[in-house]
């Protein structure tokens, strides 16, 4: 029968050091989302331009980042950068930056999907009015783009969130990390993995929420 230790000290330590990793992998799912966003709408811009020097590296890279599971990504960055640049990187420095180049890869073909579906009529359009290419694209395309690309964002921010816990893979003390350091010193295996799930949870709840009442104003605002 299952045994949830919920008296204060247990529950004041516990809950002390798993919101500590609470915060790191909000954090880090902040900083992949938006780094992620960047950097994968450049690369469908790249994959979009027609031009060969710029579509080839990045359809390799984007090819090449899906193809292999994110947990392999994390320890060969992890692993083999300081080798070749001949200095150690931190855990948790290695952790964000391995995330940003990983979800690019997929938020980049989210964006060239949207990106491919606003009709060509408007880019003629805007081009008619003395738009540049990039204006077009600034003030025309990628906003429309963006509000079709919404949904499978929300989709691949839950399931990044919840892949935050990989990076315990190299030791950093991210909230599933924390669970099972405090576990294997408490012995409070179903208290704290409880909490974990419960905060996991909490996380997700709230963002799911939030991204359906955004899908659902853009779509007021585009009928209006």
């Amino acid at each position: 029968m299952m045994n949830l230790d919920f008296s204060f000290y247990n529950w004041s330590l516990i809950s002390t050091y798993v919101l500590k990793g609470f915060y790191f992998s909000v954090i880090l799912t902040v900083v992949a989302t938006l780094g992620g966003i960047f950097f994968g709408t450049l690369l469908a811009l790249m994959r979009l331009s027609g031009k060969k020097w710029l579509d080839f590296p990045a359809a390799a890279y984007v090819n090449g980042m899906r193809s292999v599971p994110l947990v392999m990504v994390i320890l060969g960055f992890f692993l083999l950068v300081p080798f070749i640049i001949g200095r150690p990187i931190g855990a948790e420095t290695s952790a964000v930056i391995t995330f940003v180049c990983f979800e690019a890869a997929y938020f980049s073909e989210i964006m060239r999907a949207g990106i491919q579906s606003i009709p060509r009529g408007q880019v003629s359009a805007g081009m008619a009015v003395g738009m540049t290419y990039g204006q077009n694209m600034k003030l025309v395309i990628l906003p429309q783009a963006f509000r079709i690309a919404l949904p499978p964002y929300g989709n691949t921010l839950v399931m990044m969130l919840k892949d935050s816990s990989l990076v315990s893979t190299i030791t950093v003390a991210e909230m599933t990390r924390q669970g099972q350091l405090i576990a294997s010193s408490t012995f409070q295996n179903m208290t704290v993995y409880t909490l974990v799930a419960l905060l996991y949870l909490l996380m997700s709840l709230p963002l799911v929420y939030g991204l359906r009442r955004m899908e659902q104003r853009l779509s007021r605002r585009k009928k209006a």
